[in-house]
């Protein structure tokens, strides 16, 4: 992110069971020991299909947090943390996503040419050990760690790549020698104190894609998403303080020799045009077609289309970041503009600049802005944290179904002045499912079947609050295995997302359940009368 220079309770993992919407608390006491034998047998389940309609609808909203690892801005807190600490770290913040009720997180997997799980396409990260392409000791699949641990809290985890930066500038650790700047040296230019992948060069774009398709082939990931780094933003040299170009003259030159006509601006975007093009082509060509592709470029829009009165800088001109163009050709499945600006900043207005977005969107992707809550801060020139509030209400009154991400966790995470707590106490209220993505697969997944219900024992606690365990068939490899439930408590409805439920057996009386497909679209429902 374009924001990116800008505490650990353990906790174990409740495998195929969400906590969106339902007690963590409850949940979390039932995981820390193993089930034993049903201490009551548990009500019949009766058909009931009057009672389908009665659960209400639920909520639709994508609540995201990037979780950047680059410079442990994030994660891990800092290098060399042990195995244990990791992912000791990787629970508390999953549980607080749950608290805050989150529904995703988006993690930085490749921040330089670099890999967050074992790779034989590039090097382990050194923001685990601290030193580029050591693995993690005790070793551990960083990703798949991740990914089985949100995925048990209900949680979608969207895999962020950076596809040209080949070393931050805060990088200290030497290059490993399967680092592209030591194997492909020809494709790797510095500019500044960082080193860049030249766009220009045709095998540097098949590498990423290659990077791409490993990890879709290899994870259980519900998004690719890519950030605002196509070409990087420009310095200045120190003395003559004029821009440098950056440095592509020889695929430049090889462009021009062959016969190119294009302006140097027109081939930059051209290059970044093709990657995002056959990026969204690589995902829909997989096993999964239904993983979602996600952008968060640079939130304003390209000089010749701004709104009046809008002004600053332009990724079409500097990142040569075409952006209207993805999204009116729909090569990509969200759109999340990092939309880092106050509400009141004129020149940057967060809802003219939404307006905007939602604007040239023809093909009616999704549109989650990006909200900037690490600007919630200890220091004097911190945004109130009536700002993010302020900035989801707007959102939601743009569309049914919306959404946003937050960048980036950390800020969540220490509760900044309060904002957690803020947030949920207020805007975040009552959970919610990400909106559906029907181009990707507008079917309609089959109605659920009969659950099993299992009574759970009260642990040797006579005073403890009785509960049913409910377990829901895992369903085909094309299928989610996620499923939504309302539980009738007297004549309170509740919901949860999962695919294994805790449930309260205090006046239950009924449930209603269904599917969710891969692409987020409910099947239909089945429901039930306790007997």
């Amino acid at each position: 992110m374009s924001a990116e220079l800008k505490p650990t309770a353990k906790s174990k993992a409740l495998s195929r069971r969400s906590l969106l919407g339902g007690s963590a608390a409850a949940l979390m006491a039932c995981a820390q020991s193993p089930l034993k034998p049903a201490l009551a047998n548990p009500p019949r389940l009766l058909p009931a299909p009057e009672l389908a309609e009665q659960a209400p609808a639920v909520p639709r909203e994508f609540r995201a947090a990037w979780v950047a690892t680059v410079a442990n801005i994030d994660w891990p807190s800092r290098k060399g943390l042990s195995t244990a600490e990791q992912q000791a770290e990787v629970r508390t913040l999953l549980d607080s996503a749950v608290a805050l009720k989150l529904n995703a997180i988006i993690l930085q997997v490749r921040t330089s040419a670099d890999a967050l799980y074992p790779s034989a396409l590039e090097p382990w990260s050194e923001y685990l050990s601290g030193t580029q392409g050591l693995a993690p000791e005790p070793f551990y699949d960083p990703l798949a760690f991740w990914i089985n641990e949100a995925h048990a809290r209900g949680l979608e985890l969207h895999a962020w790549f950076n596809p040209f930066r080949a070393r931050q500038s805060q990088a200290q650790s030497a290059p490993a020698a399967s680092h592209l700047s030591q194997t492909q040296p020809q494709w790797v230019k510095r500019y500044g104190d960082q080193l860049w992948i030249d766009p220009g060069e045709e095998a540097a774009a098949n590498h990423c894609l290659a990077v791409i398709a490993d990890v879709l082939a290899r994870y259980e990931v519900d998004g690719i998403h890519i950030d605002d780094y196509f070409y990087p933003y420009p310095i200045t040299e120190p003395t003559s303080k004029q821009e440098l170009d950056f440095p592509d003259e020889p695929s430049w030159q090889r462009f021009v020799q062959s016969g190119g006509s294009l302006s140097r601006a027109d081939w930059r975007r051209r290059n970044v045009d093709q990657l995002v093009q056959r990026m969204q082509q690589t995902i829909r060509l997989s096993s999964k077609p239904w993983v979602r592709f996600g952008i968060s470029p640079f939130g304003l829009p390209k000089p010749a289309l701004r709104p009046p009165g809008i002004a600053g800088f332009s990724q079409y001109d500097k990142l040569y970041a075409d952006v209207e163009l993805w999204l009116a050709n729909g090569w990509l499945d969200y759109l999340a503009p990092q939309l880092y600006w106050p509400i009141k900043q004129a020149p940057q207005a967060f809802d003219v600049l939404l307006d905007y977005w939602h604007a040239q969107n023809p093909l009616q992707r999704h549109i989650w802005p990006g909200l900037f809550t690490s600007k919630v801060t200890d220091k004097a020139d911190s945004w109130p944290i009536s700002e993010i509030s302020a900035q989801i209400e707007m959102q939601r009154s743009r569309a049914p179904a919306t959404g946003h991400a937050h960048f980036s966790m950390v800020a969540l995470l220490q509760n900044r002045r309060g904002l957690a707590l803020a947030l949920k106490q207020g805007v975040y209220g009552q959970a919610a499912v990400p909106p559906a993505t029907p181009w990707l697969d507008a079917s309609q997944p089959e109605p659920a079947p009969t659950p099993l219900l299992l009574a759970l024992p009260s642990g040797g606690q006579p005073d403890a609050a009785p509960a049913w365990q409910l377990r829901l068939p895992p369903g085909k490899p094309a299928e989610s295995g996620r499923y939504l439930l309302w539980t009738r408590h007297g004549e309170q409805w509740r919901w949860q997302l999962g695919s294994e439920f805790v449930i309260a057996a205090q006046d239950l009386n009924a449930l209603v359940i269904s599917r969710l497909s891969r692409v987020g679209i409910e099947g239909p429902r089945s429901a039930f009368r306790l007997a």
